[in-house]
């Protein structure tokens, strides 16, 4: 081979592996904008009709534990949306956490454990969107046995509070109610 076939050739080569190295890049950073305008928007608010509950929803993270915050017991009648979950009304799942109640007073997902198969639940995001989803199914599990990959990973909204019995010598709950949702519009 000559030289300057070798010259053309790794040309060749550079231009393609650079191609192939920024056209990569472009993608990923495609995504990662997509990513950003989908985190900017929030949840502002929860609404389930058949339970006069219209609340307000706040952004929870994980403690230094690694478990998920819950929304402050001083703001007993707001609501939290896991921010690591997706936004209501996007592929995948969505998770909101609430109280049933306090030390005082019920709290916002007092009545959580009456909705019924079939009732509609609103999410009214900051884009001005509100994301409807239809109630398939109420589940009571004792908090050992949580399921998690059902919880955070499955597509839908998922609504969870406390529930069952309460256990005096723990001073909490011993179940939790787990409300599963589809997407409708």
């Amino acid at each position: 081979m000559t030289q300057w076939k070798r010259v053309v050739v790794a040309g060749v080569l550079t231009g393609t592996v650079l191609y192939a190295i920024v056209g990569r890049d472009g993608q990923e950073k495609k995504e990662e904008i997509a990513s950003a305008r989908v985190a900017a928007v929030t949840p502002q608010r929860i609404d389930i009709p058949s339970l006069k509950l219209d609340a307000p929803l706040m952004k929870l993270g994980l403690t230094k534990e690694g478990d998920v915050e819950l929304p402050p017991y001083e703001k007993p009648q707001m609501a939290g949306w896991y921010k690591n979950s997706v936004v209501p009304g996007e592929r995948g799942a969505s998770v909101i956490i609430g109280h049933v109640d306090t030390k005082k007073a019920a709290a916002v997902f007092y009545r959580l454990r009456e909705v019924r198969k079939g009732a509609v639940v609103k999410v009214t995001r900051s884009d001005g969107k509100v994301a409807r989803y239809r109630v398939d199914k109420v589940e009571q599990i004792p908090k050992n046995r949580f399921p998690a990959e059902r919880v955070y990973l499955e597509d839908g909204l998922r609504l969870v509070t406390c529930g069952g019995t309460f256990d005096w010598s723990q001073h909490q709950y011993r179940d939790n109610i787990i409300v599963y949702a589809s997407l409708i519009t």
